[in-house]
């Protein structure tokens, strides 16, 4: 009966454990974005990724996760035109 109520804890414990860890992960991969503007001085060496537009027609935001010179990560937000205007 003790055997089982030390495996039942140690396992609350490794859930809460991982629990933590996972929120920690979380937290690093939501960085701030950086809105640019025409002053913006860009320092791009590597494109990670860059949203889909949308098929509407507006403008709408886009986001872009590059990696600078210096190897730090940044997430920048800019606006375009969305892809759902017609012409005729």
């Amino acid at each position: 009966m003790k055997a089982a109520l030390v495996v039942m804890a140690l396992c609350g414990f490794s859930a809460m454990a991982m629990a933590e860890e996972s929120g920690a992960k979380v937290a690093a991969q939501q960085q701030r974005v950086e809105e640019y503007t025409y002053s913006t001085k860009l320092d791009i060496a590597k494109v990670i990724s860059v949203d889909e537009v949308p098929n509407v027609c507006q403008v709408v935001p886009q986001h872009m996760t590059y990696v600078d010179s210096q190897g730090k990560r940044h997430v920048l937000e800019y606006q375009v035109m969305g892809n759902g205007c017609s012409n005729g």
